[in-house]
C-alpha cells in the first residue's frame, strides 16, 4: 500500500508526462493515464468546445464534467480553480467572470503551471495567474474566493476531507462551490484498486459516492446539490490489463458503478460561524 507522499509523486509524475501529451493521446486513455483504448476516444471528458472562454490549446480533455457550466459565476468574482492544469477551467470562469474579477489557478505539477502560464500570457489574460501548491494546503488566504470549480482532481487526492476543508476556510462566507469528480458506488476490484496507473487515471483513487457528499455536509457545507451524475463505462481493453476474464464478467454483471458527479454547496452566509463544528 503506497504512502499519502508517494501517492502524490505518482500523480506529480504522470501528469508532468501528461503535459507535454497532446489531447487526443490523453483522451483516449483514462484521464490520459496510459495507453491508448481501441474502444472509445474518450472515457471521461465532455465537451467544452461550445463554451465562452473555450481555448482548445488549454483543453488537455483530462477533465470528467463541465464544472464551471454550472458554478453559477458573476461579473467581479474571484474564482478559484484546483488542479487547473493548462488552463482550461480557468479561461472558462474568466469569460464568465469578465475583466473585474480574477481567477486562480493552483496546480500541483510545476510543468502543467508552465503550460497554464505560457497558454495565459499569450491571450494577454493579466487576470488570471497560476499557483503551484497543494490543495490540501493552498497558496491563498483565508476568505478571498466567490467560487471555487475543479474537475476531476479530488480523486487523486489521498486527504479528501483536508481538501474540502480549505475550500471552505477558502471561500467567502456565502461563497459555493461546483465541483466534477469521480466517485463510486460499490467497491472495485483489488486489483484495480492497487493499480498505480488506475490510480493517476481518476479511478482507483475515487471513494464511495456516500462517503464524498458526507465529506462534504460533515465540513459545514449547506445547500448540497448533485448538478450532474453520469455512468463512467471504462472500456474492456483497459480493464483486461488489471482482471482476468472472469474478473471481467463479475465485474461487468455487478451493480458496482464508477460515476462522474459535478455538486454544489455553499459556505454559510453567517460570519459568526468560523467552521463546520462551532455552529453547534
Amino acid at each position: 500500500m503506497k504512502t499519502d507522499e508517494q501517492l502524490k509523486e505518482l500523480v506529480k509524475q504522470k501528469y508532468s508526462e501528461i503535459a507535454l501529451q497532446d489531447k487526443e493521446t490523453n483522451m483516449a486513455s483514462c484521464c490520459g493515464s496510459g495507453g491508448c483504448s481501441t474502444e472509445v476516444y474518450n472515457i471521461m471528458s465532455d465537451d467544452y468546445s461550445n463554451l465562452d472562454g473555450y481555448n482548445p490549446d488549454a483543453d488537455l480533455g483530462l477533465g470528467c464534467g463541465l464544472p464551471t457550466q454550472f458554478a453559477k459565476i458573476k461579473k467581479g468574482d474571484v474564482v478559484i480553480d484546483l488542479g487547473s492544469g493548462a488552463g482550461n477551467d480557468c479561461f472558462i470562469a474568466r469569460a464568465e467572470t469578465g475583466e473585474a474579477g480574477k481567477v486562480i489557478g493552483i496546480d500541483f505539477t510545476p510543468a502543467m503551471i508552465d503550460k497554464a502560464r505560457e497558454n495565459a500570457e499569450i491571450r494577454g489574460f493579466n487576470n488570471v495567474e497560476f499557483r503551484q501548491g497543494d490543495i490540501e494546503k493552498m497558496p491563498v488566504t483565508s476568505n478571498i474566493a466567490d467560487v471555487i470549480v475543479s474537475n476531476c482532481v479530488l480523486n487523486l487526492v489521498p486527504n479528501k476531507d483536508a481538501v474540502f476543508k480549505e475550500i471552505y476556510r477558502v471561500l467567502k462566507p456565502g461563497g459555493h462551490f461546483s465541483i466534477s469528480d469521480v466517485v463510486l458506488v460499490g467497491d472495485l476490484p483489488s486489483s484495480l484498486q492497487e493499480a498505480a496507473e488506475m490510480y493517476a487515471g481518476c479511478v482507483s483513487g475515487a471513494i464511495q459516492k456516500d462517503v464524498y457528499l458526507d465529506l462534504i455536509k460533515e465540513n459545514g457545507f449547506q445547500n448540497i446539490t448533485l448538478q450532474k451524475e453520469k455512468a463512467i463505462i471504462v472500456p474492456d481493453d483497459i480493464l483486461m490489463k488489471y482482471l482476468t476474464e472472469s474478473q471481467l464478467g463479475d465485474f461487468k454483471n455487478s451493480k458496482i458503478g464508477i460515476f462522474s458527479v459535478t455538486v454544489f454547496a455553499e459556505k454559510p452566509s453567517d460570519k459568526a460561524c468560523c467552521g463546520p463544528n462551532c455552529c453547534n
